[in-house]
């Protein structure tokens, strides 16, 4: 190393967080980075996958990493390359992602794009957000995002600061109902009965799933209204929380407003370097509810008792 180089990295070792925040994470290796690159609900084209590829081999050691948060990650790269590797994601219109203190780059299942068991559009919802709030600065700590399009949630809505999970309501054509039984069985909560030869459901055990609603073969149940169950102040790590629904059946126009709500609510309420889940915690759910939910008009979750039925038997309810 030269003594250029060897003045740079001095200079970058106390930059470290900086260089995080944008996308190049320190290794272990001596000048050496993870680069973060930009997948917004885990979606590539062809192309990027190329350019990945030819990245690695060209800068690194020929490696990707496929994060456990559908980002893709080329490691062992020197500092010296960054400018060149951004140079070259922006000739196909491509980004390095963002860490640090941040809304980072969302996540998302396939939702109803192709999967049969999506009930909403998780991938549109999931690059809308990106486009609208990525890399914005949240004045405390990360900030993670999910889309999941049914109840099944493969983007774990439990575990992010704010998480969107696709559900459906069923309603009844009684006119058109034979009382073959199908939605009965069908129905994994018991949330369903057959009265007098028509299904009655449960309302307390009913979690939108949508599963009767498929499996009617001739069309007697329909939807009757879908949107998105809302989960607030989730996280991974050391300490692990469990999100808490707040809201259901939301548009995609109002989960819009709740991010801009939440995101004013987290930078006043947050203390130093806690997740919004652990300020909810210290200040109770309430005051979530109270100073954001209830004044965008949504269909508030504001009992334990109604959050019970999305966990499983066993865990506390709060």
């Amino acid at each position: 190393m030269d003594v250029e180089q060897k003045r740079e990295a001095r200079r970058l070792k106390l930059d470290f967080e900086a260089l995080k925040s944008g996308g190049f994470i320190k290794q272990t290796q001596e000048n050496l980075f993870t680069v973060r690159l930009r997948c917004p609900g885990g979606k590539l084209t062809s192309r990027q996958l190329r350019k990945a590829a030819e990245l690695a081999e060209k800068y690194g050691k020929g490696e990707i990493h496929n994060s456990v948060r559908q980002s893709i990650e080329i490691p062992y790269v020197h500092y010296q390359y960054f400018d060149d590797i951004t140079d070259e994601l922006k000739e196909i219109g491509w980004l390095v992602a963002s860490c640090g203190p941040r809304i980072r780059v969302p996540t998302a299942c396939a939702g109803c794009t192709w999967n049969p068991n999506g009930l909403m559009d998780s991938q549109l919802m999931c690059q809308m957000v990106d486009k609208r709030y990525f890399g914005r600065t949240t004045g405390h700590h990360k900030f993670k995002i999910s889309f999941s399009g049914c109840p099944i949630d493969c983007a774990r809505t439990r575990g992010m600061d704010l998480g969107f999970q696709g559900i459906a309501e069923p309603e009844l054509v009684e006119e058109l109902c034979n009382g073959c039984g199908l939605c009965i069985s069908s129905c994994s909560e018991n949330a369903l009965t057959l009265v007098n030869d028509l299904p009655v459901r449960d309302c307390s055990k009913c979690i939108y799933c949508g599963d009767c609603i498929k499996v009617c073969p001739i069309d007697a149940i329909v939807v009757g209204r879908k949107g998105w169950l809302v989960r607030v102040g989730g996280k991974h790590g050391k300490h692990p929380i469990y999100a808490y629904e707040v809201a259901k059946f939301v548009s995609d126009e109002k989960c819009f407003l709740l991010i801009e709500k939440t995101m004013e609510w987290y930078q006043v309420n947050g203390e130093g370097r806690e997740r919004i889940g652990t300020a909810i915690v210290r200040l109770g759910l309430s005051k979530y509810l109270d100073e954001v939910v209830k004044p965008l008009s949504l269909e508030i979750i504001d009992k334990s008792e109604e959050r019970r039925k999305f966990w499983t038997e066993g865990n506390l309810y709060v």
